[in-house]
């Protein structure tokens, strides 16, 4: 299993059901408890706002056709949430999760190993700000 930043993003009917469990929250915390939140090189947080929006609205059924983001890879196909281990002993994210998060070129991560999950902190960030 990969985390990033330790924060599962929500789809689908569990996204729906946490925005209405939490009713009348700003949208920063909405955004923030469903999990659209990477961290930034300076140890801050960067909520995706974008990609929550997204999400959410493929939730409800609705489907803008902007062919590369909100849950949506190469092609148009939808995300499995899923990596594989290659032949060659790599573990490939992919482009259109790293774009969900905003990652950027450079940006660098810590390695975290833990009983069959690899979780991956962002670099100057702390495990607290990130759970």
């Amino acid at each position: 299993m990969v985390i990033f930043s330790q924060t599962i993003m929500l789809t689908g009917s569990d996204l729906l059901n946490k925005v209405k469990e939490l009713g009348d929250v700003s949208k920063s915390d909405l955004v923030r408890a469903c999990g659209y939140v990477s961290g930034k090189k300076d140890g801050g947080e960067r909520l995706n706002f974008t990609a929550f929006y997204e999400a959410l609205l493929e939730a409800k059924g609705v489907n803008l056709g902007l062919g590369g983001g909100g849950g949506v890879g190469k092609g148009g196909r939808k995300l499995s949430y899923v990596a594989t281990v290659q032949g060659n002993g790599n573990l490939l994210i992919g482009k259109a999760y790293t774009a969900m998060l905003d990652l950027k070129t450079g940006d660098e991560f810590e390695i975290k190993l833990g009983r069959k999950q690899i979780r991956l902190v962002p670099v100057g960030g702390s495990e607290e700000d990130e759970e």
